[in-house]
């Protein structure tokens, strides 16, 4: 009966494990396995002495995320062309509130912004601003005087607010845009879509050097859109397209003859201009897309 309940009191905590560790790590697949290298060394514990298993279980979950991330980062050195988040499909069913709460955390351009966090300093935000959990227990978490934790996020607080990557974009915007791009990808045409982008507006993908796709970020409406209406249009038109929510946002992954090869998501102003268009075209950061 004790493994059962302890069994439960885990799958409980897995989904906010999973959550957190995703956020810290930028990869699902990374993500999982401090998943369940946490899950290992609950079962190796001695259970009956923990107090607080869900404060200990993100105690043990934020340490192994944060030396995973110490050891990505020596990684994403020397990855080839520009590296972006593993994308995630998100949940379609949910009320408007947790829709909002999801993707102003979920979004490419806010995790973006985390990266140029430090480890510590990532995880501390995260914790107290996205996962409610008290300073005392970041402190503990993070090995950490109380005072420590709060400057940490007071300056990652003040980094994100500069960024302005947490906030909504109305959909019926991002379905206007969505339609617009696949418009221009279609058609060769690119200026409906050039109607929704900001000026500044910036294009990079991910290939992680095992496909071909763009290695610079293009920037400006002048290099996107032709981009897009050229090369887009050359190599994606026999391309199936299913719109689905990508870490929060409206998106769209693509298929040919079925399988996975590429996803597509984008960031936006204040004002629901498009400032980003993010293409993932890594296979590895694809496996999991449309199952």
């Amino acid at each position: 009966m004790a493994q059962r309940d302890d069994a439960a009191v885990f799958e409980a905590a897995r989904p906010t494990l999973l959550g957190l560790a995703y956020r810290i790590l930028g990869s699902r697949a990374e993500a999982e396995d401090a998943v369940q290298d946490t899950y290992l060394k609950w079962q190796a514990a001695d259970r009956g002495a923990i107090d607080n298993p869900a404060s200990w279980l993100t105690t043990l979950c934020t340490r192994r995320c944060i030396d995973l991330l110490r050891s990505a980062r020596h990684a994403r050195v020397d990855y080839v062309g520009t590296w972006l988040p593993e994308p995630v499909e998100t949940p379609a069913d949910l009320d408007p509130g947790e829709k909002l709460s999801l993707a102003s955390s979920l979004q490419t351009a806010f995790l973006l912004v985390l990266e140029r966090l430090a480890p510590k300093e990532r995880a501390a935000y995260l914790l107290h601003e996205i996962f409610d959990v008290p300073y005392p227990e970041v402190a503990t978490a993070l090995g950490l005087q109380e005072a420590a934790c709060r400057k940490l996020v007071s300056r990652a607080r003040a980094n994100i607010a500069q960024s302005k990557a947490r906030h909504a974009t109305p959909l019926d915007r991002q379905e206007r845009l969505l339609a617009a791009f696949q418009a221009a990808v279609a058609s060769g045409g690119t200026g409906d879509l050039a109607a929704l982008l900001s000026d500044d507006i910036e294009l990079c993908a991910d290939g992680g050097g095992k496909v071909p796709t763009v290695l610079h970020t293009l920037r400006g409406k002048a290099e996107v859109l032709d981009f897009v209406g050229r090369a887009l249009h050359d190599y994606w038109r026999p391309y199936t397209w299913s719109t689905t929510d990508i870490n929060g946002t409206r998106g769209v992954v693509l298929r040919k003859g079925g399988a996975v090869e590429a996803c597509v998501s984008f960031a936006y102003d204040e004002r629901g201009a498009a400032t980003n268009i993010y293409i993932v075209r890594n296979p590895d950061k694809l496996a999991r897309l449309g199952g």
